[in-house]
């Protein structure tokens, strides 16, 4: 089996941050999106892996590199255009080869990884297999009709009247057979292929495609408020582990990462958080589901529930909630200032009265 890892897309839903950076470059809990996909991925043992890229083809690759640091065999494809998840099946045709293969959207988290997925289409290797999770409003969804013997009756994209709360979510499995099928359906109304055309494409030729609920934890991180629950539930899974440097009028209360060669002085760090390399915490309050990456510098400042991309600064400010910083960010204020809460592109300047 191979893999198929779709990491293009204008990542719309996070401007500013996605005009400089891809979306799937984003961290939670100081690791990218995309890596946590790529984890997944290695863990059901497939190592050869596709990466679809797009205008952040360059800063993917420098990123992620050949894959070898995972255990990996990354090979990258570009899409010249955002034409569909359909369009990636055929750009990735050669690839692929007639392999089996697990299509995986690179903003897609899930926590408790997709082995269960895995073993179901390799025991039953229907012609194609879904992910699924119910949802309280499949409106918003690609929504699967699935029969008692977990077989897809139909698939129908974003349904004024869903007849099932089973959405589909970003991973799939396919063998050769959807190779034909993506080539069989014409572009939707919106001029993109779309897989889900493709799969209903198989249903109607009578080849079997199945459906697996995933009961785990599940999360697009393209919006921010996704990103930012995605942290906290990631972050509610670490065990303290201090391999930097903090001083004896520090603080540390609950699960804390300081990473090596990050510097805590005289601050209060209640857990779950991450304190990246390099990062310097002074005179400071970091509360719970924070994630300093690395080279950050949180100076007299009250900062939880959020996330400070690499080299972020922080001085003065609190207290900030829910908060996403980009990369290099500055924001300052003087003394007195009430809660704030903000979205900093990278390399931005902010100055709070």
């Amino acid at each position: 089996m191979k893999a198929l890892v779709l990491s293009g897309g204008m990542g719309t839903r996070l401007r500013p941050l996605t005009h400089s950076m891809a979306k799937q470059l984003v961290p939670v809990a100081n690791k990218p999106v995309l890596v946590h996909c790529l984890e997944n991925i290695r863990d059901i043992g497939v190592t050869e892996v596709g990466i679809v890229v797009g205008d952040h083809a360059e800063e993917i690759a420098t990123e992620i590199g050949d894959g070898s640091d995972l255990g990996l065999r990354i090979t990258y494809l570009r899409q010249e255009a955002p034409l569909g998840l359909g369009h990636c099946v055929v750009i990735a045709r050669e690839f692929l080869g007639d392999e089996d293969f697990v299509m995986y959207l690179g903003d897609n988290v899930l926590a408790e990884g997709i082995a269960e997925a895995a073993d179901a289409f390799a025991t039953r290797r229907p012609a194609a297999q879904v992910v699924v999770t119910k949802v309280l409003d499949p409106r918003q969804y690609g929504v699967a009709e699935v029969g008692e013997d977990q077989v897809v009756r139909a698939l129908v994209e974003k349904p004024r009247r869903p007849r099932s709360d089973l959405a589909v979510i970003g991973v799939y499995f396919f063998t050769a057979r959807i190779h034909d099928a993506v080539r069989a359906v014409p572009p939707s109304a919106r001029g993109e292929l779309e897989i889900t055309d493709a799969i209903q494409h198989l249903v109607d030729q009578g080849r079997t495609v199945t459906a697996v609920e995933h009961s785990g934890y599940w999360q697009d991180t393209g919006r921010t408020d996704g990103l930012l629950e995605c942290n906290r539930v990631l972050l509610d899974r670490v065990e303290t582990a201090v391999r930097g440097q903090v001083d004896q009028d520090s603080v540390l209360d609950g699960p804390v990462v300081v990473e090596h060669g990050a510097t805590v002085v005289r601050s209060r760090l209640t857990g779950p958080l991450v304190v990246g390399s390099g990062a310097v915490v002074q005179d400071s309050r970091i509360g719970p589901h924070t994630s300093l990456g690395a080279n950050c510098t949180v100076n007299g400042s009250d900062v939880e529930d959020s996330i400070l991309l690499r080299g972020a600064v922080l001085d003065g400010v609190g207290p900030v909630r829910a908060s996403l910083l980009g990369r290099g960010s500055q924001v300052t204020s003087p003394p007195g200032t009430r809660a704030h809460q903000l979205v900093v592109g990278d390399d931005c300047r902010a100055v709070v009265a």
